[in-house]
């Protein structure tokens, strides 16, 4: 069983990449207006796709939690593979919406039930004589994993784009996007408690877990919410600001690999940051990083304000793995695939009423007005959220000291 559970890590780290690998996001901006559509459509088919995803994600992570991980991945990964297909014959706004709800329904299946499969397989492992890497080292290296996945195909991108035009970009799309439902098939169900409650007792008690039960749970919850939202509206802003600075359509994906890359580096050594500064200097750095990085896109122009997107990336890469990892060390696994979901499902719904708006503002205010908005909403929010969770996480700390032995630092994850 110890050797089936070191090839699941191995198999989900895999299928981490070829979920990541995706070739058209680089240039997916420049791609759908192509097809005549607008800043302000492609943020209604991003809507919808929140919207599925609100739709499905919750009751997807409960499903995962009973009826198990792998089976949930599985189908997710082959209803993925099938919205890559459909873009290959997609043309229009229409198009473009089934291809959105196809995706969101396959992401809404694999979210949550992948880091929960992950994290329990480790968890065995680490209570087993041959351990391996900790159950907080692999979720950052799943992290790490899919942020270079997601450079590497910005450079994937740049290639074929040299070697023909978006077309073939979609296709080895198509053929590349069936790759993890293949994969999904080596997984093995992680052994665990199955429940034998009642759906409505299992309900209570994760709302139980959320509301009352663990105050650091909740406002890990907020913080994921908080830095995911702004993540999302910088990766829809990206493209446009680099395509209103005069950047060709064919480095986009050069600048994509980079900005992947300094995801993937901020998300591998959060860990070493954190045990430099302390959680708390973490905490501040993760919350000014992106404030600097939209304030500098608005003020500078051309390459400078192209460099100024790092710091949104390395802010987004520390805050991936301090948080989930925090919020999963706290979750029974009974119910981490469900709680996962539950926090996905929250930076989904605020994205369905305010992204429009994002595309709203790009098409008629432009792209300085936009980014300055952004940076004054989310000054206060980022400001409030780390307060909260500072306070929580100092206060558990003083109940419930359960430092490891030989961990000099507290940290949210370890506290």
């Amino acid at each position: 069983m110890q050797r089936s559970l070191r090839v699941n890590a191995n198999v989900i780290y895999l299928m981490g990449f070829f979920h990541s690998f995706v070739l058209i996001v680089p240039i997916f901006v420049p791609l759908v207006q192509a097809h005549g559509l607008s800043m302000t459509q492609i943020l209604q088919t991003q809507a919808l796709y929140a919207l599925t995803i609100a739709c499905f994600e919750v009751p997807s992570g409960y499903i995962a939690d009973i009826w198990g991980r792998r089976r949930a991945i599985i189908i997710g990964s082959g209803i993925n593979g099938c919205g890559f297909l459909w873009l290959v014959f997609a043309d229009g706004f229409g198009d473009f919406l089934v291809y959105e709800v196809l995706l969101g329904i396959g992401v809404s299946l694999i979210s949550g039930a992948d880091l929960a499969l992950l994290y329990d397989s480790q968890k065995q492992l680490e209570d087993s004589e041959d351990a391996g890497p900790s159950a907080s080292k692999a979720l950052s290296r799943l992290i790490s994993i899919e942020a270079a996945a997601s450079g590497l195909a910005g450079l994937g991108a740049a290639l074929l784009l040299l070697l023909g035009d978006m077309s073939v970009l979609i296709a080895a799309q198509a053929i590349s996007g069936f790759i993890p439902l293949l994969l999904g098939f080596l997984l093995i169900e992680s052994p665990r408690p199955r429940l034998t409650q009642s759906h409505s007792a299992n309900t209570a008690a994760i709302l139980e877990l959320l509301l009352r039960g663990k105050p650091v749970v909740l406002w890990t919850a907020f913080a994921i919410a908080a830095f995911g939202l702004m993540a999302m509206y910088a990766f829809w802003i990206y493209q446009k600001y680099w395509e209103m600075q005069g950047i060709a359509v064919e480095h986009f994906g050069y600048i994509w690999a980079l900005f992947a890359l300094t995801v993937s580096l901020g998300a591998r050594y959060a860990s070493y940051i954190e045990s430099k500064l302390g959680w708390r200097c973490l905490l501040i750095l993760t919350a000014i990083l992106p404030l600097v990085g939209l304030l500098g896109m608005a003020y500078a122009g051309g390459w400078v304000g192209v460099m100024f997107g790092f710091s949104i990336q390395l802010s987004r890469g520390m805050s991936l793995t301090l948080f989930y990892d925090a919020l999963n060390r706290r979750i029974p696994g009974d119910f981490r695939a469900t709680v996962n979901s539950l926090v996905s499902l929250a930076v989904r719904s605020l994205f369905i009423v305010t992204g429009p708006l994002l595309g709203w503002s790009l098409d008629t205010q432009g792209i300085k007005v936009t980014l300055l908005g952004l940076a004054i909403a989310f000054a206060p929010i980022l400001l409030a959220v780390i307060i909260g969770l500072g306070v929580r996480i100092r206060r558990e700390s003083q109940v419930l000291p359960l430092l490891k032995k030989g961990a000099g630092q507290q940290t949210p994850a370890a506290v």
